[in-house]
This record gives C-alpha cells, sequence and structure tokens, in this order.
C-alpha cells in the first residue's frame, strides 16, 4: 500500500496543537484525522528542531512537561499585570464585572462609577485600562473599535437578513478573563442560528494569532458557513484572517459602527461564561482556566438548555437530536 503524504503545514499546525496542550492527543487525531502515532512523531520532531531554531538554552526551555508550559503561560500573564498597579488590577477586576452588567457603559460614566466606589481615578486612567482590557462601550458614537488603518472594512449584511440554519452564519469575538495573578483573553467562534461554539482559544497577548487559530479549528471540524460576521477590530481585519474566509469563498460580514446589537449572541455568550464560570472561581493558573473552559463550554454546548430552542440545547440545534456528535 502507497504510504499517504502530508504537506509541512500540516505537520507544522499538528505539532503546534500538540505543543500548546489545549486539546489532548485524541482530539487532535479526531480534529485533523491522523494516528495518533504520527501527532506524537511531530511534536517530537518539532520539539527536538527547536535547538536550530532557538539554540539550545530556549528549546530546552521550550521541551519543559505540560506544567512547565503553562507556568510559562502564567508568568506572561503576571507580567503583564505587573505593568499595573495591585489598585489597578483590582479596578480592572471590577470594571470587567461593571462591563459584563452594563456594557453600554463608556469611560465617562465608567468613571462616574468608579469614583463611587471610592477609587482616585481619571478618564484618561480607565480609557487605558479599558483599551487593554480590549472593551469599550456599545452605545453608539462616532468611532467604535478602530481598525488598523491598512486594513479592508467590510460591509455589515445581517440588517434584515433571515438566519434560518446552521452553518448559514458564523460568528466570532475575544474577551478579556481574570486570573488570580494576571489576566488572559479567550475568543470563540459561533454558529450564529443554533449558538453552538464551534471553537475556543486562549491568549495571553491580544493579537490577531490565536483568532486565526481559533477559525482555523473551527473550519477544520465543522466544514464552511455561507457567511462570517465579526467586528471591525485589527485581528478580524488582518490580512491572515480574511485570506482564510476568501480562500473559501465565505462572504464576509463586519459590525456596523456604533451598533450594539450586530453581534450579540456572542455577547451574550461572554456573559454566561463570566457569571457561570469565571466570576464564581478564583483561577491560579492558565492549565487550571483552560480545563473548566473545557468542561463549561462542553456543558454550554450539550447540556444547557436554551430559552430560544425551548429548552433544547446548542448542540441538538446545530446536529440534529438524532444526530449528535460529542464534541468539545
Amino acid at each position: 500500500m502507497k504510504r499517504k503524504k502530508y504537506n509541512k503545514e500540516l505537520k507544522s499546525k499538528v505539532a503546534l496543537a500538540a505543543i500548546k496542550g489545549n486539546q489532548t492527543v485524541s482530539e487532535i487525531t479526531s480534529e485533523f484525522g491522523i494516528h495518533i502515532r504520527l501527532v506524537n512523531r511531530w511534536k517530537k520532531e518539532a520539539t527536538e528542531a527547536l535547538p536550530l531554531v532557538f539554540g539550545k538554552s530556549q528549546a530546552k526551555q521550550a521541551k519543559a512537561t505540560e506544567i512547565e508550559r503553562d507556568r510559562l503561560y502564567q508568568k506572561v500573564g503576571k507580567l503583564q499585570a505587573e505593568q499595573e498597579t495591585p489598585e489597578n488590577i483590582e479596578i480592572m477586576r471590577f470594571t470587567d464585572k461593571e462591563y459584563t452588567d452594563h456594557p453600554f457603559c463608556g469611560t465617562r460614566q465608567m468613571r462616574n462609577v468608579l469614583r463611587r466606589k471610592g477609587y482616585k481615578i481619571n478618564r484618561k486612567q480607565v480609557q487605558r485600562l479599558m483599551r487593554k482590557m480590549g472593551i469599550q462601550s456599545i452605545a453608539p458614537k462616532p468611532n467604535t473599535r478602530k481598525a488598523h488603518p491598512r486594513h479592508k472594512i467590510y460591509p455589515y449584511f445581517l440588517r434584515n437578513f433571515d438566519v434560518t440554519r446552521e452553518d448559514q452564519v458564523w460568528c466570532t469575538d475575544l474577551t478579556y478573563i481574570r486570573l488570580a495573578g494576571g489576566f488572559v483573553y479567550l475568543t470563540a467562534v459561533m454558529d450564529w442560528h443554533s449558538r453552538y461554539v464551534l471553537s475556543r482559544e486562549l491568549s495571553v497577548t491580544m493579537d490577531n494569532e490565536f483568532c486565526v487559530s481559533a477559525l482555523e479549528r473551527a473550519l477544520r471540524c465543522h466544514g464552511t458557513p455561507y457567511m462570517f460576521n465579526t467586528d471591525q477590530g485589527s485581528q478580524y481585519t488582518s490580512h491572515e484572517f480574511t485570506k482564510l474566509l476568501k480562500d473559501k469563498d465565505i462572504k464576509i460580514s463586519m459590525d456596523g459602527k456604533g451598533r450594539c446589537m450586530d453581534n450579540i449572541f456572542i455577547d451574550r455568550l461572554w456573559r454566561s461564561v463570566k457569571y457561570e464560570e469565571i466570576y464564581v472561581n478564583e483561577f491560579q493558573s492558565v492549565k487550571q482556566l483552560r480545563k473548566s473552559l473545557k468542561k463549561y463550554f462542553y456543558f454550554y454546548n450539550h447540556e444547557r438548555p436554551h430559552q430560544s430552542f425551548n429548552g433544547q440545547t446548542p448542540a441538538e440545534i446545530y446536529y440534529g437530536k438524532n444526530q449528535l456528535r460529542l464534541v468539545g
């Protein structure tokens, strides 16, 4: 039998997924359709090749165990936090919860709320901290969510568009997630019709790489939608992100300026995640958070009844009651 050949791009993606530790080896084999031996082999080959790229000392660090990788992730989160005073970290935690409750709060209103709580803070400080957290008021204003000046902005196509089936429209967003000693960012890709969470990723920085990774995984595991909706943030207007969509002939839609309802379903997802999982726990590490989120998203997709669907779950709507697949 002729031996199947795999290209370098696939090997790199598989090896990176294995090194990240966000998924089990079984989940990776299922997602990419390859044998478990290949996952382990490519991970080993990638790790052993690191000295050629980074030098021995950095490669040795990169070859650490899952616990060590998690420690390094946590360290980066802490370094971000350590750039802020303890009071600012406390303010960020309060702001996150206040924003989740009242997303219409702008920087002036947030400043006033914080002052009533006893914090001595001005509007510029609030603006900087909210920008670092990746949040802003959903209330209409002239300049919401500035994209990169060299990135193309696409029109919003969902106004008066009737979404009636799964994989017709997907959407995405990112949010700030607090840890005991720092913070990270979470992104997710969701099916608009069923509210089914198709993929998710964590990152210690608010760049476009983990957003691209989440999109790639959703496309690998679930095929392609007719349309994909995002906001106008630079993560989603980047060449890398939009190219993935254009290469598969997926229609790109982007939220209009000052329109708080354009991506409402994923905003509701963040509220559920935070109130049902984040705020009721105190996560000490990225590893602990990752494990908890995996459990929560399975619950959200497969067990949590949804009011909009008369008590059915997102998985039952997305796959159909008689065709359920156990996807994390």
